[in-house]
């Protein structure tokens, strides 16, 4: 794929090469194995992350099986939508995601959509350490410190982000047959315990949309990156817009799904399975999964293991976007080797894993909804920048200009259209720190606002800032 925060003159390891005074060349691009943008997507999401999103479906809502995958399957279905079709510009354009972005929010402002950026792709590396830590702390009994674990999962993680791309994509590949098998294995063991469904309330409104924007919030933002996995693909090739949707939208739901309403008839069986119960109240879902697979004996210990590091294909996928995000905050951040920034990452993450892990639930909640509303927003107004002011023609990104602020946008609709929007937004919001007049009698609303809202003000901003500087 291609760096395209490289200097001017100077290719990037994988054969692109941005250069004002050259034409764009799409032969760069030349992969045609776009079944891979499956692979690396499925092995992104078939882990146990879903399943601890899918446990707040009762664990936090207080929603029933029925009504948790019922959410699940419907909010899935819909928000996967916006990473599969994003993806399909990758290969049009041969640019990814927050570069594109700079046609809409211009070279400098920019820099805020990247920064929210790199605190979610940060913000999910911190939850998949503390994951990964309780499963490997619970596998031995608390022998192994929850706190070491959250460590050895963040060292792992940052050694396979130093093997490059094309390691990470070979690992990436096949990274989700095991996590599968594993999966799988856990939910034969404990599955006869799967059906011990405590009682529920009938759901009304408000949970399940506050369970929705949090199932939702797991998706969105998957799409400020989709293009960074798939500019590499031949866009020449008949169909290959279709492909790249149809393989990134299949390889997004289909472990997602499943893994979210496992998640949540574990969550609502765990009251009522006392093993299962005293596994959560010491390490949480690490616990859980350990006493599903405690009468396998030691081969269950070591499927947990292999559970924990299932998590390895999203981190290091996840700590590779991060990489590329800092090239694209400052340009000057294009010389300093990758891998300074994967270690620096690595070093706020550890910290702020071990904190988190305190009330690690409470803290899921507050981090995933925040992350949804600014996704939405953002993915509203690319969106309408795309279909609206270039008519839906990947052509009419001039790639001359990508790095040249004169020949960009300004950002100040883009920018202004996303910060008016919270205007609505917040209202409609549901968190334990703050619940909105609207979102008390509805629930959570704030994603759907935020998208539809930045589009529709995004609109008559664009027109103007184009009048006014004509670009």
């Amino acid at each position: 794929m291609a760096d395209i925060e490289a200097s001017r003159h100077t290719a990037p390891e994988d054969g692109h090469l941005y250069d004002h005074e050259k034409n764009y060349e799409a032969t760069a691009r030349t992969s045609t194995r776009y079944f891979n943008a499956f692979t690396v997507w499925c092995s992104m999401n078939a882990n146990i992350l879903p399943i601890t999103f899918g446990m707040l479906g009762p664990s936090l809502f207080g929603l029933s099986l029925r009504d948790s995958s019922l959410v699940i399957l419907f909010f899935t279905l819909l928000s996967t939508l916006a990473p599969a079709f994003l993806a399909t510009l990758g290969p049009k354009t041969g640019m990814r995601s927050m570069i594109q972005a700079r046609f809409s929010f211009g070279r400098y402002l920019v820099s805020i959509p990247v920064i929210l950026n790199l605190a979610t792709l940060t913000g999910f590396c911190v939850i998949i350490c503390v994951v990964g830590g309780q499963c490997l702390s619970a596998v031995s009994n608390g022998t192994l410190d929850a706190d070491l674990g959250i460590v050895l999962i963040a060292i792992f993680s940052l050694l396979i982000s130093f093997c490059g791309f094309r390691v990470l994509h070979f690992y990436e590949s096949y990274a989700f047959i095991p996590a599968v098998v594993a999966i799988v294995i856990a939910t034969g063991c404990g599955g006869s315990r799967l059906g011990e469904q405590a009682e529920t309330a009938t759901a009304t409104a408000p949970p399940i949309l506050n369970f929705g924007m949090i199932v939702a919030s797991y998706m969105l933002p998957w799409a400020c990156i989709a293009s960074d996995l798939t500019t590499y693909f031949d866009p020449r090739v008949r169909g290959a817009s279709y492909r790249v949707f149809a393989y990134s939208y299949l390889g997004l739901a289909l472990p997602t799904i499943p893994l979210m309403v496992l998640g949540s008839a574990i969550g609502g069986a765990i009251a009522n399975v006392p093993e299962w119960q005293q596994g959560y109240d010491q390490t949480l879902v690490g616990g859980v999964l350990a006493a599903m697979l405690a009468p396998a004996g030691g081969f269950g210990k070591f499927v947990v293991v292999v559970l924990a590091f299932t998590l390895l294909g999203n981190i290091s996928g996840t700590m590779y976007a991060i990489t590329l995000n800092f090239q694209t905050l400052v340009p000057w951040l294009v010389r300093v080797p990758r891998y300074v920034f994967s270690i620096i990452v690595t070093a706020i993450m550890i910290p702020v894993a071990i904190r988190a892990a305190d009330d690690f639930f409470l803290n899921l909640e507050n981090f995933v909804a925040l992350i949804g509303y600014w996704s939405a927003s953002f993915i509203g107004i690319v969106v309408v920048e795309h279909f609206v002011f270039r008519k839906g023609d990947a052509n009419l990104y001039d790639h001359h200009v990508w790095n040249i602020s004169s020949g960009l946008p300004s950002g100040i609709a883009a920018l202004g259209a996303g910060v008016l929007s919270f205007g609505l937004v917040i209202p409609c919001m549901a968190q334990t720190w703050w619940t909105g007049p609207i979102a008390k009698d509805i629930g959570d609303i704030g994603f759907e606002i935020a998208f539809v809202l930045s589009a529709l003000l995004y609109v008559p901003m664009r027109f103007v800032e184009r009048r006014l500087l004509g670009r």
